[in-house]
């Protein structure tokens, strides 16, 4: 189809300048015909090529790109507008959005710092996270197709090679070769497996080994031989290249890299957790080798590949189900050793057999148990006290297939620093005390689990107190008003988790 020319009008969209003509597509900024609809933000219209030397693959990725385009929410995609019938003249309008890709960064003559390749790496991650919640899979990620808004949230682009679980995969019927940009492919795509949202973060690897070198992991092959290599053959580690990268860096970008979908990380999630949290990340062989791989687990590796059959990956979304990060809510002040088991107890159910489920075990203090004067009440050390607590209270949830990591917030809004850290941290169970005292007053006082109950970005599992079996027979001689719950005289759920009871707001 022939460039359209600016004035031209099409469907009720006038069309304005050309902003991008590529191998499959041509887009064109729009607005409007009758200038009354307003949508509130600017529009491209997409339309892709169909001269007689383009692919039938062009027309099959539109197709994809316009029936996952008008299901998908959210700020991390651009928003849907119209689409054309592709018996008379195919088109996909959408919200066009401004800002800076990947590229922008990757062509700066100043190299990112670490600072800023943790805060792109990050942004990217939930981006994915997002996506892969509404059980799509990018599969073409690249730097042209990642956009940074103002406001550093990311947006991906382009959808035309994308699996939707509840979609037919139309180029898996088409096409029986690998589907994709050959420098951030995936190892399972170059054998034709597509729906695997490991393959996304594959390709956030490739984009990350990108920013800390310059250069590209595996080149840019172009036959298949090239593109297979990647199934057995790991890259160079970052740090032989630029020693001044931290270790724990180079971990994850060789995880993502990993060529086994089942040793990179289990969710972009987890992705994105350790990039926020890189204190809390396991350094392993992956961040400190900086001589590469040896030759002998290439060629175990190789061997291997030559009979691999990839099997179909799950859905997205159940997929990332299967590896929750999970946070309890521990807390510091006036807490029984019945509060501390039952969570405990709750979190080991939580995380069950999950192999690949994270948990992060966080506490919050009021924001004057610190002093800079005071040694003994300096942020560190008192910081440092805490962290202590929380890893002796978590060393029986030890589990080799669980990573757990600790934090100490310190707010003067107990409940909103726990809302805040779930939403930040793409948290799906939340774990934490019930408070039972005063059940007639919580209908006009919201203690902190209600507050956090109200507002859970996630599921949320409120525990009431219980001792252990082996204490029950025990428990005639002591003192257990707070064993079956929160006594109204004794530790409230003030004390517990250091807030003061507020009124429903």
């Amino acid at each position: 189809m022939k460039l359209l020319e600016p004035g031209a009008e099409l469907d009720g969209f006038t069309i304005e300048e050309c902003i991008h003509s590529g191998g499959m597509a041509h887009i064109y900024r729009v607005h409007y015909a009758d200038g009354q609809r307003d949508p509130g933000f600017a529009m491209a219209m997409k339309i892709p090529r169909m001269t007689a030397g383009d692919g039938a693959e062009n027309i099959v990725s539109f197709e994809i790109e316009c029936q996952i385009m008008q299901v998908l929410q959210g700020r991390h995609v651009p928003r849907f507008v119209a689409a054309g019938d592709l018996s008379r003249v195919p088109y996909l309008v959408m919200e066009y959005v401004t800002g800076e890709t990947l590229e922008h960064w990757l062509d700066s003559e100043t190299p990112p710092s670490v600072e800023q390749i943790a805060w792109l790496g990050s942004a990217m991650a939930r981006a994915l996270h997002a996506l892969h919640q509404q059980n799509t899979v990018h599969l073409d990620l690249k730097p042209a197709n990642v956009l940074f808004r103002g406001d550093g949230t990311a947006v991906l682009l382009d959808f035309g090679l994308s699996c939707h679980a509840h979609y037919p995969d139309l180029l898996a019927e088409q096409l029986r070769k690998a589907v994709g940009s050959p420098a951030w492919i995936a190892p399972e795509q170059v054998v034709g497996v597509r729906g695997d949202p490991r393959s996304d973060i594959f390709a956030v690897g490739v984009m990350l080994y990108q920013l800390c070198t310059g250069r590209l992991p595996f080149g840019a092959p172009q036959t298949d031989g090239g593109l297979r290599q990647r199934l057995w053959v790991d890259p160079v580690p970052p740090r032989k290249l630029k020693p001044e990268l931290p270790p724990w860096l180079q971990e994850v970008v060789m995880r993502c890299l990993e060529p086994e979908a089942a040793h990179r990380y289990p969710s972009a999630a987890h992705l994105a957790f350790d990039l926020v949290h890189p204190e809390q990340i396991t350094i392993t062989h992956r961040g400190t080798n900086v001589t590469g791989t040896r030759f002998g687990t290439h060629f175990k590796r190789w061997i291997k590949a030559a009979g691999m059959q990839y099997k179909p990956s799950p859905i997205a979304a159940q997929q990332i189900d299967e590896v929750p990060i999970v946070m309890v809510a521990v807390p510091h002040k006036d807490v029984t050793d019945a509060t501390l088991y039952s969570l405990r107890q709750a979190v080991a159910r939580s995380l069950g057999t999950r192999i690949g489920a994270r948990l992060a075990c966080v506490t919050v203090i009021s924001s004057g148990q610190t002093s800079s004067t005071d040694e003994d009440k300096s942020e560190t050390n008192v910081h440092r006290r805490y962290l202590t607590t929380l890893r002796q209270w978590a060393q029986p949830l030890d589990h080799p297939g669980h990573q757990t990591s600790f934090h100490v917030l310190e707010s003067g809004d107990v409940a909103q620093a726990i809302l805040d850290y779930a939403r930040g941290n793409h948290v799906s169970v939340i774990v934490m005390g019930a408070a039972t005292h005063g059940l007639k007053t919580q209908r006009f006082v919201a203690t902190v689990p209600i507050k956090v109950a109200m507002d859970a970005p996630c599921t949320i599992i409120l525990v009431k107190q219980s001792l252990p079996f082996e204490l029950l027979g025990d428990s005639s001689s002591k003192d257990t008003s707070t064993a079956g719950g929160f006594s109204d005289s004794g530790s409230d759920d003030a004390a517990l988790y250091g807030d003061d009871l507020g009124p429903l707001g």
